[in-house]
Parts: C-alpha cells; sequence; structure tokens
C-alpha cells in the first residue's frame, strides 16, 4: 500500500489564494486585483505585508520574511516565488 502526500501547490494556486487573500485586506472585489500590479498600488501597506506574511507562513508551512514580499512585489512574482520554496521544502 502506498502513501500519498500532499502535492505543493503550483504558483497558479497560490497566485489565486494571494489575489483572495489581498482583495479580503482591502476590501475589494477578487476580479479587480491586478496580478501584475504593484502590491503597493494594490493597497498594502507594511501593516498588511506582515499579516500576510504570517497567513502564508500557517498555510504553506514556510518561514516568509517580509523583505520577501517587497523583493518580489506582485502578485505574480510573489506566487512564482513562494511555489519554488514550498517544492524546495
Amino acid at each position: 500500500m502506498s502513501t500519498q502526500t500532499d502535492a505543493a501547490p503550483t504558483a497558479d494556486e497560490i497566485r489565486v489564494w494571494l489575489t483572495e487573500r489581498i482583495a479580503f485586506y482591502v476590501d475589494t472585489p477578487v476580479e479587480r486585483i491586478d496580478p501584475e500590479a504593484k502590491l503597493a498600488e494594490l493597497g498594502l501597506d507594511s501593516i498588511y505585508v506582515l499579516t500576510m506574511c504570517g497567513d502564508i507562513e500557517d498555510w504553506l508551512g514556510i518561514v516568509v520574511d517580509t523583505a520577501m514580499v517587497w523583493d518580489h512585489p506582485t502578485v505574480a512574482a510573489l506566487a512564482d516565488r513562494l511555489a519554488e520554496d514550498v517544492a524546495d521544502r
């Protein structure tokens, strides 16, 4: 009998999750969140980024430094980086 492990989320799955979280934080419909827009342009400030890092850590089980968010300042870029990190664990 083989055991099945949970596959790491894909960049697309992470992108959807991030989009939903950001829409929640800034109280905006999900459809209005552009994955290529800068997070600051979407209304995320340092408090939201800190909260989002905690939510990402809880969901993905990895440590996320706030600098990663500013170094990957769009939903798309951050999702790609997070997908790499979870694939490497």
